[in-house]
């Protein structure tokens, strides 16, 4: 009779241990900015580099402060101007907003003694209302953005002429001009105005990034149908976009004032185009759900850095308006190019 193994007696297998994974080796991509912003990135590169050479008065913090002061309002209006295009529209209404908002929460202060802070309250509510009026058009109307806010555009410029009596607006409360004020770093003076841009882009990038409002945003200019299928209501979504571009453009208003030391019912006549130009520079797709507010930042410093580099080399003004149409050409190119390849 065969004896049977004990299994008790049985040699036991030492437990697997798992393989550990080999470690992840850095690559070169990592290290690079996302896709989409890298092509700008090195246009601004390119450009800082360029310009360094042709004027020693270029690379100085004295300089590099005065840019981000010439494109501070410019900057946040551009930051209203991608949440609209983030969702397939555009708004041609955003200077006008800026420089109605700016007539009314000067004379608010100045003609009618109101308190200065209710001032620019009223002044972001009417930017505010003027985006409620974009957002419910294009939504319950069903008409393009473009028609919708080249009409409200000259409706905003229309009420500023009259309201203002074609008058700038002087005498402004020190409240009002407290972000055209100045601290120092070192030898460079930098603007509360600045700060307060670059704080608007880093809550707006976040709110973009993290929260899921912003990734309607990008679901709803990416494609509407799906993400109403999905339960986004997406006429709220677009009205509440507009909404929020125009209390961007009331803040760009203050700083407007804050700059100038005046409210002038003649600006904002170009800044609409100046807004567009810098999405488009900083990838942020035309065709909508692509793209980044920090990408729109470096479109705006791109305008920037040109303007002022050319006018450090004496180039007349009207030659950095011919730089700057063909490098919107070139941006609105490569997203076509880009979208058909997609």
């Amino acid at each position: 009779m065969n004896a049977q193994p004990n299994p008790a007696l049985a040699p036991v297998a030492p437990p697997s241990t798992p393989a550990t994974p080999p470690a992840r080796q850095a690559r070169w991509q990592d290290v690079l900015p996302p896709a989409a912003i890298l092509g700008p990135s090195i246009a601004l590169l390119a450009a800082v580099i360029f310009f360094a050479t042709q004027s020693e008065r270029f690379l100085t913090g004295q300089n590099f402060s005065l840019i981000l002061q010439q494109v501070m309002v410019v900057g946040v209006i551009a930051i209203g101007q991608t949440l609209i295009i983030l969702t397939a529209g555009i708004d041609l209404s955003c200077g006008m907003a800026m420089a109605l908002g700016s007539v009314v929460l000067t004379k608010f202060a100045v003609d009618h003694g109101m308190d200065p802070y209710a001032a620019v309250a009223c002044g972001m509510a009417v930017c505010v209302l003027i985006g409620y009026v974009n957002g419910a058009l294009v939504t319950s109307i069903k008409l393009p953005p473009f028609i919708v806010t080249l009409g409200t555009m000259n409706i905003a410029f229309a009420i500023t002429q009259i309201y203002s009596q074609a008058q700038t607006v002087t005498g402004l409360p020190e409240a009002m001009t407290f972000f055209g004020n100045t601290f120092r770093i070192g030898a460079t003076s930098i603007t509360y105005g600045t700060v307060l841009m670059l704080g608007l882009y880093l809550l707006t990038w976040l709110f973009l990034r993290e929260t899921a409002p912003g990734r309607h945003v990008y679901a709803v200019g990416n494609n509407p149908e799906a993400a109403r299928l999905t339960g986004i209501a997406t006429s709220r979504v677009l009205v509440g976009v507009y909404m929020v571009a125009g209390l961007f453009y009331g803040i760009a208003a203050l700083l407007s004032v804050a700059r100038m030391g005046v409210g002038d019912p003649q600006g904002g006549q170009t800044d609409n185009l100046d807004s567009i130009t810098a999405v488009v520079l900083g990838g942020t797709s035309l065709f909508g759900g692509r793209g980044s507010v920090v990408g729109t930042l470096i479109g705006v410093l791109i305008v920037g850095v040109f303007r002022n580099g050319l006018t450090l080399m004496g180039v007349p003004s009207v030659y950095q308006i011919l730089v700057t149409g063909i490098l919107v050409i070139l941006a609105v190119a490569t997203d076509q190019l880009t979208h058909k390849k997609g």
